[in-house]
C-alpha cells in the first residue's frame, strides 16, 4: 500500500516521485538464501518529496522487521571508539552522570554496553527477543516493546535522557514515536537523534542510497523541524561520522511559565487604580481600540470609569468595545465631550498617539501611556 501525504507533517506529497527505481532489494536484512531464490524479486521504490515540511520518504509500507535494530556496524573497532569518545562527551556536558538515560531501539547492546561505562544509569528498549536475550546475558537492562502511539509506557520510566542511533528514518509513524518517548522523559530531560545524512547524499549524489528500510531521508532541516514538531528543543545538529550521519542534541520542551502575568496585571491594575483616582467619574478617555486596549479594559476593571475610547480607525467608531461595553469615538470627540485625561494604549504608537495629543490640546489634557504594567504620564 502506498501512501500520498507526508509521515510526519502531513500534507500531500508532491504528486510525481522524484526518483523511481525498478527491481531494487527488497529489504536489507535477512538476505535471502539459496534455497529462497526462486520465489526472490526486486521491488519499485518510489522516492518522494512531501510538499508541506520538504521531507524526502518514501510512500511504501515499512520492511517486515522494521521494530527491531539490527547493526553490522557493531563491528567496527573506529565505531566503538568514536561512540565511548561521543558518548562520555554527551554525559558530560549534560551532566548525566549516575542519572537514568534510555537507548531507544538498542539492539543486542552494541551502544548501551558503552553507554553503561560512562558511569549512567542505562536502559534499554528493544523489540527483538533474541537480542533482548542477548543484552541480559550481557547483564544489560533491557526491556522488549516498541513505542507504538504517544501513551506506550517504558519500563522503568521516567527518564533523565534517551538515546537512538539510525532508528528513526526506519519508521512508518515517526511522531509517534518521538511523542511516546516524550511522555516517558522527566521535565528538562535531554536527548541525542542520530539518522543518515541526506545533505551528504545530496551532495555526493549518492543515488544508491536509497533501500526500502530506510522510509525517511532527513536533511538537517527536515530532521530539525521533525523533532520541534514533536515536542522538542533542539540545542544543536551538526554532521559527524564522516559527515554521514546527523546527530542532534535535544532538550524536552517544558511548560511556558506565565505565572508572572498574573503578577504584572494586578500591577497594571493598582497603577491605572492610582492614576484614576484624582479624576473623579468618567473624565477620562483611553485612546486605542486595539486587542491590546480591549483586554487590558476587561482585566483591570476600569471600564466605568473612562468616558469613551478614541480610534482613528473609520471602521471602528460608533462601534463599542466588546464585553466592557465602552463607546468608540473618532478623535474629535476629545473637542465636543472634553476629558481631563487620555491614556494611551496603542503599544509601539503610543509616543506618536502622545505627541499627536500633546500638540493639539497642549496642557490642556493630561496624557499617560500605559507600557507593560506601568502608566508613565508623559
Amino acid at each position: 500500500m502506498r501512501i500520498d501525504h507526508c509521515r510526519v507533517c502531513g500534507s500531500p506529497l508532491l504528486e510525481e516521485p522524484l526518483l523511481r527505481y525498478e527491481n531494487m532489494p527488497r529489504a536489507a536484512q535477512y538476505l535471502p538464501d539459496a534455497g529462497s531464490l526462486e520465489g526472490e524479486a526486486g521491488v519499485r521504490l518510489d522516492v518522494c518529496q512531501c510538499s508541506g515540511c520538504g521531507l524526502i520518504q518514501l510512500d511504501s509500507d515499512p520492511v517486515p522487521y522494521y521494530r527491531e535494530v539490527i547493526r553490522a556496524t557493531a563491528v567496527s573497532e573506529e565505531m566503538r571508539d568514536f561512540r565511548r569518545c561521543q558518548l562520555s562527551d554527551v554525559v558530560r556536558e549534560c551532566s548525566l552522570a549516575g542519572r537514568k538515560v534510555l537507548e531507544v531501539g538498542c539492539g543486542a547492546g552494541e551502544y548501551l554496553s558503552i553507554l553503561r561505562e560512562c558511569q549512567v544509569d542505562a536502559y534499554g528498549l528493544e523489540e527483538s527477543a533474541a537480542s533482548v536475550k542477548r543484552c541480559v546475558e550481557r547483564g544489560l537492562r533491557v526491556s522488549r516493546g516498541f513505542v507504538e502511539s504517544e501513551s506506550y509506557e517504558i519500563q522503568d520510566g521516567p527518564f533523565d535522557a534517551f538515546m537512538t542511533f539510525n532508528y528513526l528514518e526506519h519508521l512508518p509513524a515517526p511522531n509517534a514515536v518521538l511523542r511516546g518517548i516524550g511522555n516517558n522523559l522527566a521535565d528538562g530531560a535531554v536527548g541525542l537523534v542520530e539518522v543518515p545524512n541526506f545533505d551528504l547524499v545530496i551532495r555526493d549524489r549518492v543515488f544508491s542510497e536509497f533501500i526500502c528500510d530506510h522510509l525517511c531521508y532527513f536533511t538537517k532541516a527536515t530532521l530539525v523541524s521533525t523533532l520541534q514538531l514533536n515536542g522538542f528543543e533542539v540545542i544543536r545538529c551538526a554532521e559527524i561520522w564522516h559527515d554521514y550521519i546527523l546527530a542532534a542534541l535535544v532538550r524536552k520542551r517544558g511548560r511556558v511559565d506565565l505565572s508572572d502575568f498574573f503578577r504584572c496585571r494586578a500591577e497594571l491594575q493598582r497603577n491605572l487604580d492610582g492614576y484614576l483616582q484624582g479624576y473623579g467619574d468618567r473624565r477620562v478617555a483611553v485612546w486605542g481600540a486595539g486587542h491590546q486596549a480591549l483586554a487590558v479594559l476587561s482585566l483591570t476593571g476600569i471600564a466605568d470609569r473612562i468616558q469613551y475610547v478614541v480610534d482613528s480607525a473609520p471602521f471602528k467608531q460608533g462601534k463599542f468595545t466588546p464585553a466592557t461595553h465602552i463607546p468608540i469615538v473618532s478623535p474629535n470627540a476629545l473637542d465636543a465631550e472634553p476629558v481631563d485625561a487620555v491614556i494611551v494604549m496603542v503599544a509601539g504608537y503610543s509616543d506618536e498617539v502622545a505627541r499627536i495629543i500633546r500638540g493639539r490640546y497642549g496642557k490642556r489634557i493630561d496624557v499617560a501611556i500605559v507600557r507593560g504594567y506601568r502608566v508613565d504620564v508623559v
